[in-house]
């Protein structure tokens, strides 16, 4: 009578660690995982090339955005320094009638009064020339203080009411509600 053997053992196979497998659906199975993961390696290794690829892109769009923004920056830099100038010789060249003006008035042969109102003549002239780039004198007299537009050094007794300015010592400017210079008052007690 003969023993049947398991199939294993017929064939002869053994695996690594001399064990016989103890089916052949697990051999497959073993080679399928090896398969199956040597696939999920290739997916992984391409999707990290890609998310490299992708990193580089942002990498380049980033510093060119930087250098956008650098020569942006130096132009507009450049524009204001511009701006500035033209608006200074645009009021230079408006200041030259006055300069002619006082030059004249320097050479000016005659009597006190004359001269006088020449220099008036010159005033308001410079003052018309400064009003069309918004220079305005600020009002004080008799109008209430305010710390923004007056500066007091004294307050004196008067009869006007309390807090109100009486004295204008030295008059104030202010460029479209900029203030250049806040006038020097004297204020009621």
């Amino acid at each position: 009578m003969e023993v049947e053997q398991p199939q294993s053992e017929q064939s002869g196979e053994k695996d690594a660690a001399g064990k016989e497998p103890a089916d052949t659906s697990e051999k497959s199975a073993t080679e399928g995982n090896a398969e199956s993961g040597s696939e999920a390696v290739t997916a992984t290794l391409k999707e990290l090339t890609s998310l490299q690829e992708e990193n580089e892109r942002l990498l380049n769009s980033l510093a060119r955005l930087q250098a956008d923004f650098d020569n942006y920056r130096k132009r507009l830099a450049n524009e204001k320094k511009e701006w500035h100038s033209q608006a200074v010789c645009e009021l230079m060249r408006e200041l030259l009638p006055v300069i002619d003006n006082l030059e004249r008035a320097m050479q000016a042969e005659g009597p006190p009064e004359a001269l006088l109102e020449g220099v008036a003549l010159v005033y308001r002239q410079l003052m018309d020339v400064l009003g069309r780039q918004g220079l305005e004198v600020i009002e004080a007299c008799g109008n209430e203080f305010d710390p923004y537009y007056h500066h007091a050094v004294m307050q004196v007794e008067s009869d006007q009411p309390e807090n109100t300015v009486v004295e204008e010592l030295q008059k104030g400017y202010k460029v479209k509600e900029r203030v250049l210079r806040p006038s020097m008052v004297k204020v009621a007690k």
